[in-house]
């Protein structure tokens, strides 16, 4: 069974464009099914039978599995079993006949606005650091990208004359436009921080103390800084200024394809769910006055 694996992790990686993090993740759910199999004595993938592999969401059901991650498992389990029918090397697709169960979807966390801003205040000094940080912070709600997507972003790929980011994934590329509060962070930066921080020709946009890029863990680290010394008692991530930036958006009615599009987000069902919170946010309005 490994190495149909293999021979499909090589085609989402280099057919299909998927993100690493996609392969990766389709690369631990099947090796967890495949050692399922070989403890009940199967190693060929054409002996598994539907009876097999419901006997194995039976064994997730029994270990207390969220259904969330069933079903990521089925998905996963399913495009496999696509992949290998159209190659071949099975003659029946039968996973599609798999019961999914139904996933609770947790609502994003979001920050009001009103915290939003005293998050952003909190990097208010002159070192080279705190300049750094409020560019960071204010680039991270302005446009709602991913931190891996921040610390990724290059010099050549920020225009402050038109006032926007290119970001690039193994997919498409997006042109995401940011207001006048994140531009005069950035000129700032650029003209007091980074010239301090950055050693030799780096050429990414956020460097570190040692001017080395800025790291995920890094930029997790400031903004749960920044998050306390605001007040902010959630436990706020890099996740929860993006979640903010789409809810806040559809609060101000901004079409969804459009917030769908800012985000990167190949499913639009992905870009309801702020939709749904903002219904939220108005019914909890609604009742608190009453």
């Amino acid at each position: 069974m490994e190495t149909e694996i293999d021979a499909f992790i090589t085609y989402l990686q280099y057919k299909r464009k998927k993100s690493e993090n996609t392969v990766i993740s389709y690369r631990r759910d099947l090796l967890k099914i495949k050692g399922y199999m070989e403890e009940q004595g199967i190693t060929d993938v054409r002996k598994i039978t539907l009876t097999h592999l419901n006997s194995y969401l039976l064994f997730l059901e029994k270990k207390g599995v969220s259904a969330a991650t069933v079903s990521r498992r089925i998905a996963s389990l399913k495009a496999f079993y696509h992949y290998m029918y159209r190659e071949g090397i099975l003659q029946e697709d039968f996973p599609e006949m798999l019961h999914v169960p139904r996933a609770h979807r947790k609502l994003p966390e979001i920050l009001t606005p009103q915290e939003t801003v005293q998050l952003l205040r909190q990097p208010a000094g002159d070192t080279p650091k705190e300049i750094r940080d409020k560019a960071m912070l204010e680039l991270l709600y302005a446009t709602g990208i991913r931190v891996s997507e921040l610390i990724h972003l290059k010099l050549g790929d920020v225009n402050l004359q038109m006032e926007y980011i290119r970001c690039r994934d193994n997919v498409r590329e997006r042109v995401i436009p940011f207001g006048e509060d994140a531009k005069k962070a950035l000129e700032r930066y650029l003209e007091e921080g980074r010239v301090v921080m950055a050693e030799g020709e780096s050429e990414y946009l956020f460097v570190n103390c040692f001017g080395r890029p800025m790291s995920r863990q890094g930029v997790w680290k400031l903004i749960k800084l920044y998050a306390d010394k605001a007040g902010i008692r959630a436990d706020i991530t890099p996740q929860t200024l993006r979640n903010s930036f789409a809810a806040h958006l559809i609060d101000k009615g901004t079409d969804l394809r459009r917030v769908q599009e800012i985000l990167g987000h190949c499913d639009i069902s992905t870009t309801q769910v702020y939709a749904v919170v903002k219904r939220k946010n108005i019914e909890r309005d609604y009742y608190s006055r009453g």
